[in-house]
């Protein structure tokens, strides 16, 4: 068995939730270097050193505008991306203040209700999990 080189990365997610059954959605620019153009929870990178919790306030900040309080886990997936292994780790989190506003990175944002979700171009990276998380919270409702 070779010897995979690659580091691992760990990247944070948030997923946001509304009192009438929807879940933020935000649309990567069609410039974006990985998944252009598709819909992903908010979050990204963990920087080195950096606690992965604050980590996810801020990313969830500077790409929304939003602050959350983080609530709970949602669950892990791994994917491999060509420079490193990523474990994206999601979390829910429930929005404590600010106002909706889209950084350069994406285009545009959508309150999804749960039961949308297989309709909408999401993420490769984590479309199996913000599928059956999704599948999950319709159900319940």
């Amino acid at each position: 068995m070779s010897q995979d080189s690659k580091p691992y990365k760990l990247a944070v997610k948030a997923v946001i939730a509304d009192e009438e059954g929807r879940c933020l959605l935000i649309r990567r620019s069609a410039r974006s270097r990985y998944f252009p153009g598709q819909w992903e929870w908010p979050g990204g990178k963990v920087d080195p050193g950096e606690d992965f919790a604050d980590a996810l306030v801020r990313e969830v900040h500077e790409e929304t505008g939003l602050s959350v309080a983080i609530t709970g886990l949602v669950g892990a997936v791994h994917s491999e991306m060509p420079t490193a292994h990523v474990i994206l780790l999601c979390l829910s989190a429930e929005i404590v203040g600010g106002e909706i506003r889209m950084s350069e990175e994406h285009e545009e944002y959508a309150w999804v209700p749960w039961a949308d979700f297989p309709q909408w171009e999401l993420a490769e990276q984590n479309s199996t999990l913000m599928l059956d998380w999704a599948r999950a919270r319709s159900e319940e409702s």
